[in-house]
């Protein structure tokens, strides 16, 4: 009686060697996959990388029983360029009490702001939601 081979089969013997072919057509699908996503990763990077107008809320100060002064920074990509920033004014149980749009004329590329809210109540807080302008739709 013989001993039976304890050596595995080898998987090429046993399944066959992929062809050049098919490698080919991998590396190039793979590869064209990385440059579509480069090119898609860069094109989001320029278009949204630097928005046309951003703000910050530096501060605020709650006036009294009806009004809010809120204090925010505004940086415009160009001087030119007229924007619109939503503020809002919250309450104690964060139901919003007083809202107001500031439009930002022409001038430096930045700008540190004041603008009031009126409020129908005590407000304990102020957010600046976020400035608009042509072409930039969301708000940042």
């Amino acid at each position: 009686m013989s001993r039976p081979s304890t050596d595995p089969p080898d998987l090429t013997e046993r399944y066959g060697a992929p062809s050049r072919a098919s490698r080919r057509l991998v590396v190039t699908a793979t590869t064209a996959v990385a440059v579509i996503g480069l090119v898609w990763v860069v094109w989001v990077t320029v278009l949204h990388g630097r928005p046309m107008v951003s703000s910050k809320l530096v501060g605020f100060d709650v006036g009294g029983e009806h009004l809010a002064t809120a204090r925010f920074s505004v940086v415009r990509r160009e001087s030119d360029v007229r924007a619109s920033c939503l503020l809002r004014a919250y309450a104690d149980d964060h139901s919003i009490v007083g809202e107001r749009t500031v439009p930002v004329a022409s001038g430096p590329t930045t700008r540190i702001l004041d603008a009031a809210v009126r409020t129908e109540r005590r407000a304990t807080a102020v957010e600046v939601v976020g400035c608009t302008a042509p072409g930039q739709q969301q708000r940042r």
